[in-house]
């Protein structure tokens, strides 16, 4: 079983402004609302390829019973503590020339919820994976996943990190199954400024000596690198696409990976499939539909057999 967790969730309102100018009145052509959160993408996505998983979650206010009605209705399993105080925040997108955004605050986690979701988190078995990704609201400990993981030691359970930062950094001690930077992350890490997969492997490799078990980077349209387990380095294209929205992307590569993996495909497969998953995705309004994927995974398929000739 796959479980994610979302620490900071969200409605995204996301609005197409005809015009956008400071200080007077703008209108929209049109709107839409989706269910946010890094953790809820990488659910969406799941069950889209029907793969079996849980997210958990904190939610609060009626924002939160919107966000989590919503996701029983989509067919995700949730597992939400609901707060007695606050609203689970709004994010205002406005999608116009260029995307503009307006993040939510989010309301205030009492100790008692924390453990409350903590008790719940300790349902998951060996040999399951636990998915930690987003940011963390800032009435909780900014080494959150780290209490997590190290609540979780030696249970046998896959962790997956995609966080920025120090705080994917300090995650590395638990040796975590995967993690997922992107080129920029890396190079804040390093002081460095990689762009393309090739720029990224000695940046990849040090992440992997450090504690990851697989490093996947996302480089954008110069396409992704996985440096495995076995200290194998893979690259792929980018398959071309018109970019629509990128919000979700990395979530969407960080889930076809763990779904391919669990199926029990090789590296080389599942990072094509993530690839293709994450593509999708930014071509997409949302989280990216089954026949998108499946679409651009040939396309992807065909452009490597191609190079390969």
């Amino acid at each position: 079983m796959i479980y994610t967790v979302t620490l900071n969730p969200a409605i995204d309102y996301v609005m197409h402004p005809l015009t956008l100018d400071m200080g007077f009145t703008n209108r929209s052509s049109s709107e839409e609302i989706y269910c946010g959160g890094n953790g809820i993408n990488v659910s969406t996505l799941l069950n889209e390829l029907k793969v079996l998983n849980v997210a958990f979650g904190i939610a609060a206010g009626f924002t939160g019973e919107y966000l989590i009605n919503t996701l029983q209705k989509s067919g995700i399993s949730s597992n939400f503590v609901m707060l007695d105080h606050g609203f689970t925040r709004i994010n205002v997108k406005l999608n116009g020339i260029v995307m503009t955004m307006v993040n939510g605050m989010g309301p205030k986690i009492p100790e008692k919820k924390v453990d409350e979701l903590l008790e719940r988190i300790d349902c998951i078995q060996p040999g399951d994976t636990l998915v930690l990704t987003g940011s963390i609201p800032k009435s909780l400990p900014e080494n959150m996943y780290d209490i997590i993981m190290k609540r979780l030691a030696g249970r046998g359970i896959r962790f997956v990190v995609d966080a920025p930062g120090q705080l994917l950094m300090e995650a590395l001690a638990a040796k975590p199954f995967l993690i997922k930077p992107n080129n920029h992350e890396v190079g804040r890490i390093f002081d460095a400024r990689p762009e393309t997969p090739e720029e990224c492997i000695p940046f990849a490799e040090k992440l992997h000596e450090r504690g990851a078990q697989n490093v996947i980077v996302s480089c954008g349209s110069h396409g992704a690198l996985l440096y495995d387990n076995d200290c194998q380095v893979h690259t792929v294209p980018t398959a071309k696409i018109k970019l629509v929205n990128a919000t979700g992307a990395g979530d969407s590569m960080v889930a076809g990976f763990v779904a391919k993996c669990q199926e029990g495909a090789d590296y080389e497969t599942a990072l094509r499939f993530a690839s293709a998953c994450g593509t999708a995705t930014a071509a997409s309004r949302g989280i990216a539909k089954r026949a998108t994927i499946d679409k651009v995974y040939a396309r992807l398929n065909k452009i490597i057999e191609e190079q390969s000739r």
